[in-house]
């Protein structure tokens, strides 16, 4: 329901990848939308998680989202894929849709999206605006217990004690992945200290305020899971924890570092919650800093009260508070 009116949504691959695709949002809705590339976080959590997201931007924008495969489901002779190649797709999408897009980043995409900002800032297809929330740019400010858990551990722990292979029953066996049994197991550890502390996530469990509650129920979404390449994984541990690599000046794509001061024309949103456990407030809005060469008229950062990292993209905090100033940035520096 739009307005008062039922209108009929389809949901098309349009570009089709080995480890992801692009999904458009098509509808019969009239006039001018602005186009928005949605780029799902590649963090064992399905794209599904952002219905409720993708239903509150629909109204107004022309949605696309970058969701990720299974990389159980992937065959090994479709070769690695790391956080170059995250970056790559990235920005080949941007590119897809053309000049004048809206990039949407948040959690782990958030740095991927920045990335393709800056290698496309020259370009003229770069995006109009780059919209970040919840993302995990440099985890050193304001660490969150994840942040301290996994700086702590050294890069070589987690290639011996995180990565499986995945089993002869599926199409991508033999491949070295994160195992979705593993995030499901972490997944469950945060709900638990959420119930125990009374934290977000416990009012969503037992009080679904998403937008279909009945029809796509927030448990679901939140326990629907992927196995990850292995390579992406040890390449975030690695240069997002332990080297925070974007933020020093030595993220480097296809030889060349990542620099976001050469972002001057896209406009920059930073949206963060004021009781984000995942992404310690601050660790978004450090693109700021980043990315110096923006006019202060074209920037913007919201601060968003009582919300933990769910509420962000998920709920009524998402479609009253976070979801309006999204719409308007991007009415206001479209070209």
């Amino acid at each position: 329901m739009i307005d008062g009116k039922v209108v009929s949504l389809r949901e098309r691959s349009v570009v089709e990848k080995s480890f992801g695709e692009l999904l458009h949002f098509e509808s019969d809705l009239a006039g001018h939308r602005p186009p928005i590339l949605l780029v799902a976080p590649l963090s064992g959590m399905r794209a599904e998680i952002l219905y409720d997201m993708i239903l509150g931007l629909l109204p107004r924008h022309d949605v696309h989202c970058l969701a990720w495969k299974d990389a159980a489901d992937v065959p090994l002779s479709d070769g690695a894929f790391g956080l170059e190649d995250n970056i790559t797709y990235v920005v080949e999408m941007i590119r897809y849709l053309g000049a004048g897009a809206h990039v949407i980043g948040l959690c782990q995409s958030a740095l991927p999206a920045l990335a393709a900002a800056a290698i496309l800032a020259e370009d003229p297809g770069r995006p109009a605006t780059l919209t970040l929330l919840g993302g995990k740019l440099d985890t050193r400010i304001n660490p969150t217990r994840l942040d301290r858990l996994t700086r702590s551990l050294p890069p070589a722990w987690f290639e011996t004690c995180s990565i499986s292979t995945v089993p002869a029953s599926r199409r991508g066996h033999n491949r070295r992945v994160y195992p979705g049994s593993t995030e499901l197991m972490m997944l469950s550890t945060y709900l638990f200290r959420h119930c125990a502390s009374g934290g977000e996530l416990l009012a969503k469990f037992f009080h679904d305020d998403g937008s279909d509650a009945a029809g796509h129920p927030f448990a679901k979404l939140f326990f629907s899971i992927d196995d990850v390449p292995a390579e992406f994984f040890l390449d975030t541990v690695a240069q997002l924890f332990h080297r925070a690599a974007l933020a020093e000046g030595q993220l480097a794509w296809q030889g060349t570092i990542v620099d976001p001061e050469r972002v001057t024309e896209t406009a920059l949103l930073t949206i963060e919650g004021e009781a984000d456990d995942i992404s310690g407030p601050g660790q978004t809005h450090v693109a700021h800093d980043l990315c110096v060469g923006i006019p202060a008229e074209r920037r913007g950062h919201f601060l968003c009260p009582h919300t933990g990292h769910l509420g962000l993209f998920f709920g009524s905090r998402w479609r009253q508070q976070v979801l309006p100033h999204i719409s308007r940035f991007i009415w206001d520096n479209a070209h």
